[in-house]
């Protein structure tokens, strides 16, 4: 996945109404209008927030008849997922060296305190 499709995924994603949809579409397909009964806003706005899902390749469209279901995608949330776990990966590990760092540095602090005392 490229920066381009990453950015689109991520920015898709920071809209709660946009999780939400993904949220309900993960129990499985549904139409504009299903998406649409939990919120307070038009069909227009949900297509809209539908149309950014689509260009992140989050959801896709499909064509029966008069019905057009919607349908979760999850590769985009897969590797998103897996750009994050690179960096938690990272964290972790620094995190991990800055606490042992703390309880050395405490341990020559009550170590000291010991001698003194």
């Amino acid at each position: 996945m490229s920066d381009d499709e990453l950015s689109r995924t991520f920015a898709a994603l920071a809209d709660p109404t946009r999780r939400a949809i993904l949220a309900r579409l993960a129990e499985g397909e549904a139409t504009v209008n299903e998406l649409a009964e939990p919120f307070d806003m038009s069909l227009q706005a949900v297509s809209k927030h539908l149309k950014v899902l689509e260009r992140a390749g989050l959801i896709t469209r499909g064509r029966d008849a008069q019905w057009r279901p919607c349908r979760l995608e999850s590769a985009p949330l897969e590797t998103a997922s897996a750009w994050i776990d690179r960096y938690r990966a990272h964290w972790s590990d620094r995190f991990d060296r800055l606490e042992r760092e703390i309880r050395r540095v405490q341990s020559d602090k009550d170590r000291s305190r010991h001698e003194q005392g």
